[in-house]
């Protein structure tokens, strides 16, 4: 479709974007690894080269208690502006443009990694935090709205083109603005209007330091998601009051980190807070910008046609592909790797203390080490195996030069990626898969499908290097009756029929996404069976919850503690827990306890004197570790 108004420019105050998109803040932890600041500075020109209208850097701490964490930006030290310089400069470079979050995470801090006392405007405690804050005296309140001022004002000196306020998710802001974590009965506090008056003179003492004609966003939270917290009126009634105050640029956030609503996971349908910005559109008139979920440049096209937004915010979908832009400009959105919103390298990764990356596209955060070089001897090599690992180890091989053959025996490139597309809320997964299958078309990659590899294949004699990428096999469980069972393959797979009361051995993601599958197939009860007494262990921590939730919503049984089990057969599985003996009726039972690595192949051709790589599950199995095979693919991929 026409991207006419995607890339019609926008001023914001003196500043004009030459695109409607604007990439949003993320937390990414390059700062803390060696030589952080050339990575960071990499990561975000290979973005601002690819025609994002403005870049917003992850939070910036604007005092030392308001830090996010471990190798979080900070703005509140005068070597913190000669530190960002280099990096403003390097985006300026290719003709971007860079705003820094100003930020404080309040009762969302971590004394561990901080060191300093956890503030709030109240002493109530998070659920999702160990610490107890301290309540924010008065004098306090003022230094830190001062802090701000600051901030902002160093960040204009190290060459930042704007500055967005931090005001949603749940930080210290929002805190002050919800009357859920602001109890106080001072100025600062009771009243809605005395909760807003935090913010406002946030952005007052910015301003004061910015001057008139320097932009300042403003990301606001729409809809909290948290019971009792700030009414539909009341933000309304604050975006008014922001505009009033001086703000350019209206940024809306959705969700506090501690909501039970999911906001940015894979199974929240796509643009689904639109509706969230586009009604604070029509209380404001400055800008206003739509985010969370949106992750198709077509969708954000139609947004900006239908005047639900005025910009577009995108996070995670330029990690995913940081040319995302460049692509739909020049309508080959078929090349766009689109962001599937797993989590699963990026949040989960930061949860982890670790840099962010990306599940499909794993040269996010590593622009300086996952380069393309073009291949000084070009060889044949066989992939063998069209899952995650092998498809990107064919794409990387066909870019560097090489002549690339892919074969599986299966009827379909994508190998265990097609189990998770055909679950509930997963169908994201599809787009990995169309990505792939247009790239390796357009790179000559020869294609096999169907086809039964041998060891002595005829094959072989013609190619010069062979990576096997084979991945795993369901692990078959030693119980007597076990011939009885039926594995997660086979039922995602569908060759053996649902019953109506099923019961998965196994308690891990793949044995939860077997049983929203056999939900939505008709299965009228499921238990879940497993040692451990918690589940849906391996999936990380920002839709583990969710997926718990579900499985409760579903009413999906889930019985763990099992000491040891006992038989299976067609009456159902006999097992104990806590020393007694139990039986639980099933018209099938299915095994999802583990794979095992499928690397005979490997080995054969080892063993004959092939030149033989093995990546991914083949190589180290783990349950449907995409992210895995994915990197392990790219690096291979680079070193033949």
């Amino acid at each position: 479709m026409s991207t006419k108004l995607l890339f019609s420019p926008i001023k914001i105050n003196e500043l004009t974007l030459s695109s409607r998109v604007i990439m949003g803040s993320m937390h990414v932890g390059l700062e803390g690894e060696e030589n952080g600041l050339e990575k960071l500075t990499a990561f975000y020109k290979e973005r601002a080269k690819n025609k994002v209208g403005l870049i917003v850097t992850g939070g910036a701490a604007v005092c030392p208690e308001g830090s996010g964490g471990l190798h979080f930006m900070s703005m509140y030290k005068d070597e913190d502006v000669e530190y960002c310089k280099s990096l403003t400069d390097g985006v300026h470079e290719v003709g971007g443009k860079i705003a820094l979050q100003l930020f404080h995470a309040g009762r969302y801090a971590y004394q561990a990694l901080t060191g300093c006392d956890v503030v709030a405007p109240s002493a109530i405690q998070s659920p999702i935090n160990p610490d107890l804050p301290v309540a924010l005296t008065a004098e306090q309140v003022r230094a830190t709205i001062d802090a701000f001022g600051s901030a902002a004002k160093r960040a204009k000196a190290a060459g930042f083109d704007a500055v967005e306020i931090m005001g949603s998710e749940g930080y210290l802001i929002n805190q002050f603005t919800s009357p859920v974590t602001n109890q106080r009965t001072d100025e600062w506090g009771g009243s809605f209007e005395n909760r807003l008056r935090f913010s406002l003179e946030i952005v007052k003492a910015v301003r004061e330091n910015v001057g008139p004609t320097y932009p300042i966003i403003f990301r606001m939270s729409g809809l909290d998601l948290i019971e009792n917290s700030t009414t539909e009126e009341e933000t309304a009634i604050w975006a008014k009051e922001l505009e009033k105050a001086g703000v350019d640029l209206l940024n809306i956030g959705i969700g506090w980190h501690e909501s039970k609503v999911p906001t940015i996971s894979m199974k929240v349908p796509r643009n689904r807070f639109v509706p969230v910005a586009t009604a604070i559109k029509q209380q404001v008139s400055i800008p206003v910008i739509a985010s969370n979920r949106i992750n198709n440049p077509d969708d954000a096209e139609q947004i900006l046609q239908d005047g639900k937004a005025d910009l577009i915010s995108m996070a995670r979908p330029f990690l995913a592909d940081p040319a995302i832009l460049t692509k739909a400009y020049e309508n080959r959105t078929e090349d766009i790797n689109t962001c599937i919103a797993c989590n699963q390298a990026c949040l989960d990764h930061v949860f982890e203390l670790k840099p962010a990356s990306c599940l499909v596209n794993p040269e996010a955060g590593r622009e300086l080490e996952l380069t393309i070089v073009p291949a000084t001897t070009k060889k044949h090599v066989l992939v063998v195996g069209a899952g995650p690992g092998g498809m990107e180890t064919a794409r990387v091989l066909a870019l560097r030069g090489h002549q690339v053959t892919l074969v599986d025996q299966s009827p379909a490139i994508g190998g265990q990626l097609n189990f998770s597309r055909i679950v509930p809320g997963k169908s994201e997964f599809d787009e990995t898969l169309r990505y792939y299958r247009v790239q390796l078309e357009k790179l000559g990659v020869k294609t096999l499908l169907n086809y039964q590899l041998t060891d002595n294949d005829p094959l072989l004699e013609k190619v010069d290097e062979v990576v096997v990428a084979t991945g795993v096999e369901p692990r078959k469980p030693d119980i007597p009756g076990i011939e009885k069972a039926a594995s997660y393959k086979s039922m995602f797979e569908g060759t053996v029929d649902v019953k109506d009361n099923i019961v998965i051995i196994g308690g891990g993601g793949v044995a939860c996404d077997l049983a929203f599958l056999l939900k939505a197939k008709g299965a009228k009860q499921i238990t879940l069976l497993q040692r451990s007494k918690a589940f849906a262990k391996g999936i990380g921590k920002t839709t583990r919850w969710a997926t718990l939730m579900e499985l409760k919503m579903k009413h999906v049984k889930m019985i763990g503690g099992i000491s040891e089990y006992k038989s299976i057969s067609e009456e159902g599985i006999v097992f104990f827990q806590n020393g007694e003996e139990q039986t639980i009726p099933a018209d099938l039972v299915v095994y999802a306890s583990g794979q095992l690595v499928n690397n005979s192949l490997y080995e054969k051709l080892a063993a004959n004197g092939k030149t033989v790589h093995l990546i991914g599950g083949a190589k180290e199995a783990s349950e449907l570790d995409a992210k895995k095979a994915i990197y392990d693919g790219a690096v291979v991929a680079r070193l033949i």
